[in-house]
């Protein structure tokens, strides 16, 4: 395999990783996830609503009383026409709603993921006129986990971090016979049976030498 596979693959694999990650680690809600949107948006949004369909309800008893109706096929039927211009208008609104929200949705998750969001908003703005929600999906599947407290000392770490940088706590332990990952709190590998040790007595058995401390990293016996 070629040195640009290999990087190919593993790249990928660091993907999958994170995806997996996101989904044992992350319930997140939808009513939790809406409050990251700003308030200023929410409110400007329910103006342009209440604004627009009071515009449109004296546009349309104008026209009804003058004989020309807004939708000409619903001549006889002035309540009919009402409503369905309120109808057409409330869905312009909602998508409109929905893409703003999303737009700023992105924005405020990346920035507490970690990530550019002033690149991927720039991102999801170019891509969405010509491949419509292409670079919604793209974002929520590339997205970084949320950082995490350390399951020993509660110190919070990036889903990059493979040690916890305060603890030394092993954050992704894995089998020592299959390597395969195995979770914080097994007893036993669930791939192949082999007896784990667990991280909290791996940490306390190492000692790691201060700045000041002429000693090596002491390992007990």
């Amino acid at each position: 395999m070629s040195e640009y596979q290999e990087t190919v693959t593993s790249s990928w694999n660091q993907q999958m990783r994170r995806i997996r990650f996101r989904r044992r680690r992350e319930n997140l809600h939808l009513w939790t996830e809406f409050k990251l949107v700003p308030r200023w948006l929410k409110v400007t949004l329910a103006v342009i609503f209440l604004v627009s369909q009071g515009l449109l309800l004296v546009i349309n008893i104008e026209q009804a009383r003058i004989g020309e109706p807004v939708i000409p096929e619903l001549h006889d039927h002035p309540v009919l026409s009402g409503l369905a211009v309120a109808g057409i208008a409330m869905g312009a609104w909602l998508a409109l709603s929905i893409y703003s929200c999303l737009i700023a949705y992105v924005n405020r998750d990346a920035k507490r993921r970690g990530m550019s969001s002033g690149l991927w908003t720039f991102l999801v703005i170019v891509l969405s006129p010509a491949y419509f929600a292409v670079g919604f999906i793209v974002y929520f599947l590339m997205r970084e986990p949320l950082p995490y407290s350390c399951p020993q000392c509660a110190a919070t770490v990036g889903a990059r971090f493979n040690f916890c940088p305060n603890c030394k706590c092993n954050l992704h332990p894995a089998c020592p016979q299959c390597n395969r990952e195995v979770a914080e709190g097994d007893k036993f590998c669930p791939y192949c049976a082999q007896e784990l040790v667990p991280t909290a007595e791996v940490a306390a058995g190492t000692t790691v030498a201060t700045p000041g401390d002429s000693s090596a990293i002491e390992r007990s016996s």
